[in-house]
């Protein structure tokens, strides 16, 4: 079992510690694609997967959900939580054994999600159907200096529902003077990079566990085409992400790093609960 380099009130304590300046970005990894960004006194949790709810569901099946990390923190305790993402349905992006918790102790969070899972979505917050705020393609949301920007995704097909809204998105988030992108759950697919190189990325959350038809799950990027687009859409950094939760859809990192430094991009593979923090010079 992978135990977290900060977990529970050792976490929660380094979260409260940070000190509010525009130019700083603090970012937590929380597991799977799920983070914890901190910018200039704002909180903002992305995809998370807080609980046990996969391997229960899936307990005893011929696909078991078998964690390989401990849980980094209970999400009753997370407080002061302004935005939340969902990047598509699948439970370790929107889960109903994280999200309730979290619209109790944040009633007035903004919930960012796919416009085609409104009705799931607050199904599984448990909070009314007019509180998420749904995105498609090409849409953006802002409020104040945070904004997010919906993006294609394909996971590993680019489905729509009966409206055409996609079931599938990345978020283009800008947070002041940082630009992140998350990519939800993708593969990499043409013209994927034209439409990233048109923002000024700080930060990219690239899945690296790939796509193998085994698993029976749908697949995502791989280290290879993780690294090969982080070059191409030239983000300063790069987080792998989406690997060490669940024993039948993981890979080893050492790939990605090698690849990484070979390409000589600036990665970050994080350690679960770990600090991240970036800086910038005022006029950049």
């Amino acid at each position: 079992m992978i135990i977290p380099l900060q977990k529970d009130s050792k976490l929660l304590a380094d979260i409260d510690s940070r000190q509010p300046s525009e130019h700083t970005l603090d970012i937590w990894w929380l597991g799977q694609s799920g983070y914890l960004i901190h910018w200039n006194g704002i909180r903002m949790l992305i995809d998370p997967y807080l609980s046990d709810s996969l391997s229960e569901k899936y307990h005893n099946t011929n696909k078991p959900h078998k964690r390989i990390s401990e849980l980094v923190v209970n999400p009753e305790f997370l407080k002061d939580i302004d935005f939340i993402t969902s990047s598509h349905a699948h439970t370790d992006h929107l889960d109903t054994g994280t999200l309730p918790s979290i619209f109790r102790n944040n009633p007035n969070v903004c919930f960012i999600i796919p416009e085609a899972h409104r009705s799931l979505a607050s199904q599984r917050a448990v909070c009314d159907f007019t509180k998420p705020i749904g995105l498609n393609i090409g849409q953006k949301f802002t409020l104040g200096l945070v904004s997010f920007t919906a993006i294609p995704a394909a996971h590993e097909t680019f489905d729509k529902d009966e409206f055409g809204h996609a079931l599938y998105l990345g978020y283009i988030i800008q947070l002041g003077p940082w630009c992140l992108y998350h990519s939800g759950d993708t593969i990499y697919y043409p013209g994927m990079e034209d439409i990233l190189k048109a923002y000024p990325i700080d930060v990219s959350f690239l899945p690296i566990n790939g796509a193998d038809p085994a698993r029976h799950v749908s697949g995502n990027l791989n280290a290879i085409e993780a690294v090969l687009l982080a070059e191409r859409i030239k983000t300063r950094w790069v987080i792998p992400g989406h690997y060490h939760m669940f024993e039948f859809n993981t890979v080893d990192p050492s790939e990605f790093i090698s690849l990484a430094q070979t390409a000589k991009i600036q990665y970050k593979v994080m350690q679960l609960g770990e600090r991240f923090t970036l800086n910038r010079l005022p006029d950049e």
